[in-house]
């Protein structure tokens, strides 16, 4: 993933759900930053470790690096389901028609049957 893409993710977290703002406890100590919560949601998901994993990598514990994943996950739904999560228009459609016949795949829209 390309670092432009990695801070428009945690920004639109951080701005979206205060949970992903770094708060300061009650004696004055700052804790997680977005960057820590939404990278080890983030390598959770991509690379498959478990919670415990990320602890070394990004200095979480494992039930906050369950929750963060819990609520990365939410949250991006939410955040990006109209613009990604979408059924394609025929724009859509005709553009992917076209890079799958440059790239030697025609047809690449109905073409794959898992059943046979």
């Amino acid at each position: 993933m390309g670092r432009h893409v990695f801070l428009r993710i945690v920004d639109a977290l951080s701005n979206f759900d205060p949970y992903f703002q770094q708060q300061v406890d009650a004696l004055g100590r700052k804790g997680l930053s977005s960057l820590q919560k939404c990278t080890a949601a983030m390598r959770m998901l991509a690379y498959g470790v478990g919670a415990d994993a990320v602890d070394d990598y990004v200095c979480i514990g494992k039930s906050t690096a369950i929750e963060c994943l819990k609520k990365f996950v939410t949250d991006i739904i939410l955040i990006f389901e109209n613009e990604y999560l979408r059924k394609p228009n025929s724009n859509d459609v005709q553009r992917l028609l076209k890079m799958g016949e440059a790239r030697d795949f025609p047809g690449m829209m109905g073409s794959i049957d898992c059943m046979h």
